[in-house]
């Protein structure tokens, strides 16, 4: 997995018409900022999802207490076991309606931040084109430049 020192800590050759250096040090900077944001976000996420687990084994817990207590309510009379059983129900439902939902926030957290990986990636992409289109427009442009400065050269040469 690239982690944010990998991208701080890459190296790219120097070429003669490379990238400035300055402005790729400066990009990489602020996609490893971004990077470990994303990875800081996603630990606090797994650790949220951690505690909702926990949570969760804690209501389960508590419906196994309620189902031993219901067994020694049996015991007693029809109309306390009765109120016994709807209490635990309701208390097991309300359990597992707030444990879906935190986990449902948790699952739609991890969503957003999916979209959000996605689109820094096509920035990335896009920028990169944005690059190349440049560098290639420049490489134009100075061939031009030296294609007429050539013709002038000649045509100095042959008025002489």
């Amino acid at each position: 997995m690239l982690t944010p020192l990998d991208i701080h800590q890459k190296e790219f050759r120097r070429s003669f018409r490379g990238y400035n250096e300055r402005e790729v040090d400066e990009f990489l900077d602020e996609v490893v900022r971004d990077f470990e944001l994303l990875l800081k976000e996603n630990a606090e996420l797994r650790d949220q999802l951690e505690e909702m687990h926990r949570q969760l084994e804690h209501y389960r817990h508590l419906e196994e207490t309620l189902n031993r207590a219901l067994v020694v309510a049996q015991e007693t009379a029809d109309e306390v076991k009765a109120n016994a059983r709807r209490e635990a129900e309701l208390i097991i439902k309300e359990a597992e309606r707030r444990a879906e939902q935190m986990a449902e926030q948790a699952r739609e957290r991890v969503r957003q931040l999916e979209e959000e990986y996605r689109e820094l990636r096509s920035e990335v992409r896009s920028y990169r084109a944005r690059m190349r289109a440049l560098a290639h427009s420049l490489l134009e442009l100075f061939a031009e430049a030296e294609r007429e400065e050539e013709l002038e050269d000649t045509r100095i040469v042959s008025q002489q």
